[in-house]
């Protein structure tokens, strides 16, 4: 029988280092291991945008790929921001997160704190507004009152870059010519429907359940921001001292990335119904199947990190005053999922000159 793709990644990846389970579940020795060895702390926020980590861990593929010498524990936080202070502080040995919240990671600890292992999901963000509002061009928002999930994230980014090139001013206190105020996504919703906010630039579910539930209007879909409507959304990093100590264990967490990306695609329909039951077990809240099939029609998953469009971000970021340094080389260490998709026979992806 062909192995699947996840067994094939797992073989890839079998070797000594701390990890010893190997591809028939035994360790170096020969001897069958059943104590973990290792503990490996991850983290992410509990968006569809997440939706590689949730199916990862809910249909196992983290887990067996990382095998039973590598014990996978798991924290969700509301946006990537503070996934990353996370790994600052010890706390978590890898997270997914937007783009600019790695950025900014890495360009505040000079490189030292993080790199970007692998992609996981493009698309699904949008600035929704209230339909009653008057507001159809960007001009209409000054003096406005709108929402993103928290200062610096990815879709907070993406607002400050866009209102900049509309001639709108904005700064990191909440001042300028447009409000932002980070909230917390399940918030947002709420603030929204009660008539609090004026509009909210966020990721998906929550862009679609404010169009859908809380009848807003999608003024700006970020997909039109991007040449040919792609943009990265989520990135799998980790811990650069977690990296240089457990390599193995690395590469095995990118094949079960890998794995839980190519099931994500290959059954899309069951992808849907087992993520929203993860968000639901996450959240206390499923999606209606209104939301659930919106929302995923305006993503994409893929391992590859789009590391092209990666400077694109970090200078977006630095424009509107959230990053002093846009330099990334380094970032990126795409050697870990470089072997995995060696192993499957598939292309390699660039680092975009970011690498190492």
């Amino acid at each position: 029988m062909p192995l699947t793709p996840l067994a094939a990644a797992m073989c890839l990846v079998t070797g000594a280092a701390l990890t010893l389970t190997g591809c028939g579940g035994e360790t170096a020795s020969g001897a069958t291991s059943t104590t973990p060895q290792l503990a490996l702390r991850l983290g992410f926020p509990p968006n569809l945008t997440h939706a590689p980590a949730i199916a990862g861990v809910d249909k196992g593929f983290l887990q067996t790929a990382l095998g039973s010498g590598t014990r996978l524990t798991t924290q969700t936080f509301n946006a990537g921001p503070a996934a990353v202070e996370a790994l600052f502080g010890g706390a978590i040995d890898a997270a997914y997160v937007g783009p600019n919240p790695a950025v900014n990671g890495f360009i505040r600890s000079k490189g030292a704190a993080l790199r970007i292992v692998s992609g996981a999901t493009s698309g699904g963000a949008a600035l929704v507004v209230q339909p009653k509002a008057g507001i159809r061009t960007a001009a209409d928002l000054r003096g406005r009152r709108i929402a993103t999930p928290q200062l610096g994230n990815t879709q907070d980014v993406a607002l400050r870059s866009w209102l900049q090139d509309n001639g709108l001013a904005t700064d990191p206190r909440g001042g300028g010519d447009v409000r932002i105020v980070a909230t917390e996504n399940a918030t947002t919703l709420q603030l929204f429907e009660q008539g609090q906010l004026d509009g909210a630039w966020v990721p998906e579910p929550w862009a679609s359940r404010l169009v859908d539930e809380g009848h807003g209007t999608v003024l700006v879909d970020e997909a039109t921001r991007w040449p040919g409507g792609q943009f990265p959304t989520t990135e799998l990093i980790v811990a650069r001292s977690f990296l240089d100590r457990h390599p193995d264990a690395v590469r095995r967490l990118v094949a079960g990335n890998v794995a839980a990306v190519d099931w994500l695609n290959a059954h899309p329909a069951e992808a849907r119904t087992v993520v929203n039951q993860g968000l639901q077990r996450l959240s206390q809240r499923a999606l209606s199947p209104q939301v659930l099939t919106d929302a995923w029609s305006h993503l994409g998953f893929s391992a590859d990190p789009l590391a092209g469009l990666l400077q694109k971000e970090a200078d977006m970021a630095g424009a509107v005053g959230l990053l002093a340094s846009t330099d990334l080389r380094g970032i990126e260490d795409l050697r870990p999922l470089n072997a995995v998709l060696n192993g499957l026979g598939r292309a390699t992806v660039s680092d975009a000159g970011l690498g190492g």
